[in-house]
C-alpha cells in the first residue's frame, strides 16, 4: 500500500472517533520510524515510538514513568558514546526525562511546594553537599568533564531525592517501588546465575558472566546486598505464606545464594553489619557508634603520618597477584599481597599527594583519573596500575576530598550523619508497622552504601546511587510526615 493511500486511510479513522487523530498519529509515527529504521539501517528508529508514548504518559502522569524508570535501573546497559560520552541504557534516559518534566513543574507550582520539606535537615545537608560541588565545579582543573559529573548529581538529586520523596509516601508506593525493582533485579540475576552455572560458577569466570546489564562482580553483588533489606522488610507487608510473601522469601534465598557466588568480599562483610546496624538502631547507639568511627578512622591516619609510617604497607611487586581460587585470594588479602586490594593502596597514597597539594577545592569534580598518576609512588605499584579501565580510586571518601577539597568532604560527612542521626530518631517516634519497617531498610541502604564506599566508588552509577539518594529521600520524607502527627 503506497504511502498516500496509508494517510487517507488514517484520516478516515481519524473522523470516526473522539481521539482517532492521536491513534491515527501513533500509527503514522510508527510506521515511518519502521521504514526509517528500515530504510537507513538503524533500527533504533523504531523505537521512537515507544519513546514518544513514554513522554507524553510523562506529561499526563508523571509518577508512572518514575516507576517505569524504576524498572528498567536493574536492566540498564552501559554504552560508550562518541567524545568520551557513556550512558545508561535506557536509566539514563528516563531521568533526562524526568528532571525536565519536574523542573517544568516546579518553575509552574512552586508555591505548592511543601516548604517543610525544603527545610528538613536531610534537604539542607544534600543542598549544601551540592553547593560545594558547583563551587569545586568553577574552580576544576578540567572544567569540562566537571560540569558533566555535576549536570549528572543535579539529574540524580531531582529524580531520586524530590522525585522520589514525593511518589514515596504510602505504603501502596512503597509497594509498588519494591515490586518494580525486585522483578527485573531478578531477571538480570538469572541471566548472570545461569551464564556462571555454565562455567561450575567458579571463582575465575566471575568477572565474565556479568554482562550486559552488571559493569562487574563487585557492584552485582553490592547491588544485591543493599537492595536485600528492602525484601527483607517486605516480606512484612504479606501475611505469613501467602503467594506474594513467599515469592519475596524465596527471593531472599537467590539473592544471599547470588551474593554468595559472585566472590566478592565487600558484598560478605556489608551482610554481616547489616545485623550490626539493625542492633545499633534499636538500641538507641547511633551517636556513640559515629564517634567510636570517627575515632577510629581518626587513629588510623594519624599513625600512618607519623614518621611515614604508611611506607610499612608498600607491596612486594613479584607477589601481589591476581588469584584464580577465592581461598587464594582471602589468604592473600590478610598478606596484603592481593593485587585488588594492593592497587587500591596504590590509588589511596597518591590521593594523600593530590589532597596535600589542592586542599580547599581539591582538582574538581569527576578529575581524579586524570591526574592521579603525577602523584603516584612507584614502590605501592602493581601489575595493573597502568589502569587501561580508567577506574577510579576505590574510596568514595578519597575521591570526594581529592576531587572537592577537605570541605567537600566535610559536607558530604555532615550530610552522611544527618541522615543516620535521623532515621534513628524517626524509627523510634514512628508508632506506624509499615513505616517503621520502610524507615529501617531506607536506613540499611543508606549506612551500607557508605560502608561499601570505603572500598568502591560506584555510588555514582545509576544502580547503586538510585537506591542511595531515594533512601536518603524515604528518610527525609519520614521526618516531614512525623510533624504532620
Amino acid at each position: 500500500m503506497s504511502l498516500p493511500r496509508v494517510i487517507q486511510r488514517l484520516t478516515a479513522i481519524s473522523g470516526k472517533h473522539p481521539q482517532g487523530w492521536l491513534v491515527a498519529v501513533c500509527m503514522l509515527v510508527s510506521l515511518l520510524s519502521v521504514w526509517a529504521g528500515i530504510a537507513f539501517d538503524a533500527l533504533w528508529l523504531i523505537l521512537a515510538p515507544a519513546a514518544l508514548l513514554i513522554v507524553w504518559l510523562a506529561l499526563v502522569d508523571i509518577r508512572k514513568v518514575f516507576f517505569l524508570m524504576m524498572g528498567a535501573i536493574p536492566l540498564s546497559v552501559e554504552q560508550a558514546l562518541p567524545g568520551g560520552f557513556a550512558t545508561d541504557l535506557p536509566s539514563e534516559q528516563f531521568m533526562w526525562l524526568l528532571t525536565i518534566v519536574a523542573t517544568g513543574w516546579f518553575l509552574m507550582n512552586w508555591r505548592a511546594v511543601d516548604g517543610r520539606f525544603l527545610k528538613n535537615p536531610v534537604t539542607i545537608a544534600l543542598l549544601a553537599h551540592l553547593f560545594w560541588i558547583i563551587v569545586t565545579m568553577a574552580s576544576s582543573q578540567v572544567f569540562f568533564i566537571s560540569l558533566k559529573y555535576t549536570l549528572a548529581k543535579g539529574w540524580y538529586f531531582i529524580v531520586f531525592y524530590f522525585l522520589a520523596a514525593r511518589f514515596l509516601k504510602e505504603e501502596r508506593d512503597f509497594k509498588d517501588f519494591l515490586w518494580w525493582f525486585f522483578v527485573p533485579l531478578v531477571y538480570a540475576i538469572t541471566t548472570v546465575v545461569v551464564r556462571h552455572a555454565a562455567k561450575g560458577f567458579t571463582f575465575e569466570e566471575v568477572g565474565f558472566v556479568m554482562w550486559p546489564h552488571f559493569r562487574n562482580h563487585v557492584m552485582y553483588a553490592c547491588l544485591l546486598a543493599i537492595f536485600l533489606p528492602y525484601i527483607w522488610y517486605g516480606t512484612y507487608w504479606y501475611q505469613r505464606f501467602s503467594w506474594k510473601w513467599l515469592i519475596l522469601a524465596g527471593g531472599i534465598l537467590y539473592l544471599l545464594f547470588a551474593i554468595n557466588f559472585a566472590y566478592t568480599r565487600a558484598a560478605y562483610v556489608a551482610l554481616v553489619a547489616a545485623v550490626g546496624v539493625v542492633w545499633v538502631v534499636r538500641f538507641r547507639l547511633m551517636k556513640a557508634t559515629l564517634v567510636a568511627v570517627a575515632l577510629f578512622f581518626t587513629t588510623i591516619v594519624a599513625y600512618l603520618g607519623t614518621r611515614d609510617n604508611w611506607l610499612a604497607f608498600a607491596p612486594d611487586y613479584e607477589k601481589t597477584i591476581s588469584h584464580t581460587r577465592f581461598d587464594n585470594l582471602l589468604e592473600a588479602t590478610v598478606k596484603l599481597e592481593d593485587i585488588s586490594t594492593m592497587e587500591r593502596v596504590y590509588r589511596w597514597v597518591a590521593a594523600s599527594y593530590m589532597i596535600k597539594d589542592k586542599p580547599l577545592t581539591g582538582f574538581g569534580p569527576g578529575c581524579f583519573y586524570t591526574f592521579y598518576k603525577n602523584y603516584t609512588v612507584s614502590s605501592f605499584r602493581t601489575y595493573v596500575s597502568d589502569n587501561p579501565e580508567r577506574s577510579g580510586i576505590h574510596n568514595y571518601f578519597l575521591m570526594i576530598t581529592v576531587e572537592q577539597g577537605i570541605p567537600g568532604l566535610f559536607f558530604y560527612l555532615l550530610f552522611c550523619v544527618v541522615v543516620m542521626l535521623r532515621g534513628e530518631s524517626l524509627y523510634h517516634t514512628t508508632r506506624i508497622p509499615w513505616r517503621r519497617n520502610m524507615l529501617m531498610a531506607a536506613l540499611l541502604c543508606f549506612v551500607l552504601t557508605n560502608l561499601l564506599m570505603l572500598m568502591n566508588d560506584f555510588v555514582e552509577t545509576d544502580k547503586i546511587g538510585s537506591l542511595f539518594i531515594m533512601s536518603t529521600a524515604i528518610l527525609a520524607n519520614g521526618s516531614t510526615e512525623q510533624e504532620e502527627v
